[in-house]
């Protein structure tokens, strides 16, 4: 009789031991972190041929795999022995990052690489320019300082990203990244070159290939939670 007292008493506790193990699971933070682009703001302080800002923003659906985009608006003035032309514009780049990074319980710190494609418009505006003469004994160069204005302009791109996030305070990320890029298409002026494009940055040599950076600031606003 007390044999069974005691396996009542055991096949009673079975139920509490599993809610408490169910109980002790550790949860992670599902939701939208937007922030901007701290570079873009402290160039455009220290440079007075720049002017920009970028938003940023990524959602995680999956436990590795999160959407991410940013928004950004930008002013650079170029100039060289031959050319003093400005580009401003507007670009919207979309895509998604994988987390390679392996957090520890209750952290949400990420590694990671992705994609994203991209789209600007912008306008470029002329101020000189210098039309170069091999032969300068005979044909001396050329110098002009009429303005001109060139504006319905745009380029397709693609990029992949390399970067990292901290959390340094709750919620609260720090981060940087560097981006590769490829042009798959442009609209470029008639007898001119798309030196600068925003979004994508500075253009090599009408060249395909680009590359950029950015160290960021984000918060991320918890919506749901999932165990780990």
């Amino acid at each position: 009789m007390l044999f069974c007292s005691v396996s009542f008493a055991q096949n009673d506790s079975i139920p509490s031991n599993k809610k408490l193990k169910d109980s002790s699971k550790q949860k992670e933070k599902y939701g939208l972190r937007v922030g901007g682009d701290a570079s873009k703001l402290i160039r455009s302080f220290l440079d007075d041929d720049y002017k920009g800002f970028e938003v940023m923003g990524d959602f995680r659906f999956t436990k590795k795999w999160y959407l991410a985009g940013e928004f950004g608006v930008e002013e650079k003035r170029t100039t060289n022995d031959y050319i003093d032309v400005t580009a401003t514009g507007t670009y919207i780049k979309l895509g998604a990052d994988y987390n390679a990074y392996q957090n520890w319980s209750g952290m949400s710190n990420m590694l990671y690489g992705g994609f994203r494609v991209a789209a600007s418009n912008f306008s470029q505006k002329i101020d000189s320019y210098a039309v170069y003469s091999q032969n300068q004994y005979w044909a001396p160069q050329f110098n002009a300082s009429e303005s001109k204005d060139y504006s319905g302009l745009n380029a397709l791109w693609a990029e992949i990203i390399v970067g990292l996030k901290v959390e340094v305070l709750s919620n609260l990320y720090l981060g940087v990244n560097a981006q590769f890029k490829y042009i798959i298409a442009q609209k470029q002026p008639d007898n001119l070159e798309n030196l600068y494009i925003p979004g994508y940055n500075k253009t090599y040599d009408s060249g395909s290939f680009g590359f950029g950076y950015g160290y960021n600031i984000s918060y991320l606003i918890p919506i749901f939670k999932k165990n780990k």
